[in-house]
């Protein structure tokens, strides 16, 4: 399974969805910092599975319709930063979608995430991943899943790998730094958190319009 991620930076780099499935035939597409009102129910192969709607900046799933069918989905509000409290606050962090493999039969998840902001404390952003962790298990408990997306999290990562295992869950960052636009900065932001699977690779795709370079996981059931 070949699944891309890609923080739009406010929607800017939207542009670029037909062109990124075309080259990479990705079967998910996940995105952040999506104008969801903007978005096209299709992209390529790819059918919006469903889209955020309680953010100025909104996150969205697509999936390959001939591969899977959608069978729930569930979005999530996290615990917020003093930044989203005093600006427009992200209600929804998390959008995960319960997915049914029409050929195989298997059933799995698939989520797209968006930690806080790099002016909350890291150890608010690993609250928010095992609080997304434990609530998208409740979409199907035991079934593989991934959560894919912009992590905010560039240094200190050893921390959260900790965490993370102990949640019974694998961290894996991608080949190259994917956010790059202010050099003090740079660092892996857009990674993968999974159970289940088998992640052969996160690739690091070329620099667009948008502030983050999006990522290509491609994984395998365990």
């Amino acid at each position: 399974m070949r699944v891309i991620s890609y923080n739009l930076q406010k929607h800017r780099a939207a542009g670029e969805l037909a062109e990124l499935a075309a080259v990479h035939d990705p079967d998910v597409l996940c995105l952040q910092e999506c104008d969801v009102q903007e978005l096209p129910e299709q992209v390529g192969d790819l059918v919006l599975a469903e889209a955020t709607q309680g953010n100025r900046l909104g996150l969205a799933v697509y999936s390959r319709a001939s591969t899977f069918r959608v069978q729930a989905v569930k979005t999530i509000e996290l615990k917020k930063s003093l930044h989203d409290r005093i600006a427009r606050p992200a209600h929804e962090r998390v959008l995960g979608v319960r997915l049914h493999e029409i050929d195989e039969g298997r059933e799995l998840i698939v989520a797209s995430f968006h930690a806080a902001p790099l002016t909350a404390l890291n150890s608010l952003r690993r609250h928010q991943i095992r609080a997304a962790l434990t609530q998208l298990a409740e979409l199907g408990p035991g079934l593989p899943q991934l959560m894919v997306g912009d992590y905010n999290y560039p240094v200190f990562k050893e921390n959260l790998g900790h965490t993370v295992r102990e949640h019974g869950y694998a961290l894996t960052l991608s080949d190259d730094h994917t956010y790059t636009r202010y050099r003090v900065f740079r660092g892996h932001y857009d990674f993968a958190t999974s159970s289940g699977f088998e992640i052969e690779r996160v690739t690091t795709l070329p620099q667009g319009l948008s502030d983050h370079r999006p990522i290509l996981v491609t994984a395998r059931l365990d």
